[in-house]
């Protein structure tokens, strides 16, 4: 028996031909706004995925910007960040994403409970 999730993107795919092109497109626009910010994906990779892993990156960055981190400083090719805290964690070779991300979430709950600099 196949997932339900495949059999309603088929149905769709059915209904928009166009559908898998735009999820194509999605994933590649995402994939480049996170290699922008040192994240290294595929755009072969579920898109649904991408888009949890920008909203996590974006979290995490949230939660440096609001301890006074900045986002230029502490880059994941920083070799001297204002706090390695501030420094997204980096994905390992082997990591899923759903696994990254909630990396990424506890990260973001750790500086959330840094004192502000």
């Amino acid at each position: 028996m196949r997932p339900q999730r495949e059999d309603s993107e088929q149905i769709n795919e059915m209904l928009d031909p166009h559908r898998r092109e735009e999820r194509e497109r999605a994933a590649t626009e995402i994939s480049g706004r996170l290699l922008q910010k040192g994240v290294e994906v595929s755009a072969e990779e579920d898109p649904a995925l991408l888009a949890d892993l920008l909203s996590a990156v974006e979290g995490f960055e949230t939660a440096v910007i609001k301890q006074g981190g900045d986002l230029m400083v502490n880059t994941p090719t920083s070799t001297d960040p204002q706090n390695p805290a501030f420094v997204l964690p980096a994905r390992t070779a082997d990591e899923s994403i759903d696994s990254y991300i909630r990396r990424i979430n506890e990260a973001a709950v750790k500086v959330s409970t840094l004192p502000v600099t």
